[in-house]
């Protein structure tokens, strides 16, 4: 047992250090979403060693608190890869409600809410947290559910909408929703020593990594008003045989007409100035203009 939560908390660790490499655009929610992995597996390693009730007790505190964050980053990153904007409202609202779940939870060993009592089990080294759940246990549960099912509506109006840049990201995603859900639906008529959920977030992790690193080019792109829509299809439309634009393309040419500025769509984007600067000459030459001034013209702008 201390062996496996060992190896899942170096992966967790090793996969925000990928991430931090691999992945170009840098999205603050899937890397809260790492970190919060590191997290839970760091306080379900702890547990695993506690000498005593108190250090079992803190250990559990933070593996709950790294979950409560994660499924809010989680959600976040959904919403993000299907092409929804994550509103600050939104963002306080539901960090508020993670703080009260965490709160609500960090009451173990104090007040007979959430656990009604807790002692710990010791065989062969390892630690393991006895619990006699309290009559506010299942408010967990409820927020674990709301969270997938938002996850999943989120996916399913994204579809609708054809907002995914490709039907293998989507199904990718998907297949990263349901694999939480089944491991963590197994788990609750499990009630087994080992969570399993250690191994599934770090999954998670991984096909996220790839998902991002791989599929780049093919994000959602970005909503933008009926003009510009307007404009960006008469564009594509001198596309030459063969040739179309990749979303981050069509992304970058939203912001030229815009007519923002190269440090503003950096920026706006999470790229470098030079890599805006490769992607805006590579669409000039697609379209074959030289310039913005070109460009505009093309669309009878002054």
């Amino acid at each position: 047992m201390i062996l496996g939560y060992a190896v899942m908390l170096l992966l967790s660790v090793l996969l925000l250090v990928c991430y931090r490499f691999l992945v170009k655009r840098r999205e603050r929610w899937l890397g809260l979403l790492f970190v919060s992995v590191v997290a839970v597996n760091g306080g379900y390693f702890l547990l695993s060693v506690s000498p005593t009730l108190t250090v079992a007790i803190l250990a559990n505190d933070l593996a709950y608190l790294g979950s409560a964050v994660l499924l809010m980053c989680m959600l976040f990153t959904v919403m993000g890869l299907c092409g929804f904007r994550v509103r600050r409202a939104l963002s306080l609202s539901l960090a508020s409600v993670a703080a009260l779940m965490f709160a609500l939870v960090a009451t173990s060993g104090l007040l007979p809410w959430y656990y009604a009592a807790l002692s710990i089990e010791r065989a062969a080294g390892f630690t393991r947290l006895v619990k006699e759940y309290g009559p506010l246990h299942g408010i967990y549960t409820v927020y674990v559910i709301a969270y997938f099912a938002a996850m999943i509506a989120v996916i399913l109006i994204a579809l609708a909408r054809r907002r995914f840049g490709s039907y293998k990201m989507a199904g990718l995603l998907t297949a990263i929703v349901l694999g939480n859900i089944l491991v963590w639906a197994m788990e609750k008529q499990m009630h087994g020593s080992f969570e399993f959920l250690s191994i599934s977030y770090v999954f998670s992790e991984l096909l996220l990594v790839f998902l991002y690193w791989m599929m780049e080019d093919y994000a959602p792109a970005k909503e933008v008003s009926a003009p510009l829509a307007a404009e960006l299809a008469l564009l594509e439309a001198r596309l030459g045989e063969g040739e179309v634009l990749t979303a981050r393309e069509r992304e970058v040419l939203s912001h030229v007409l815009e007519n923002h500025a190269r440090k503003e769509i950096a920026a706006a984007m999470c790229l470098s100035e030079n890599t805006v600067k490769t992607y805006t000459r590579t669409l000039y030459a697609k379209l074959g203009v030289a310039s913005r001034a070109e460009l505009y013209a093309l669309l009878g702008r002054e």
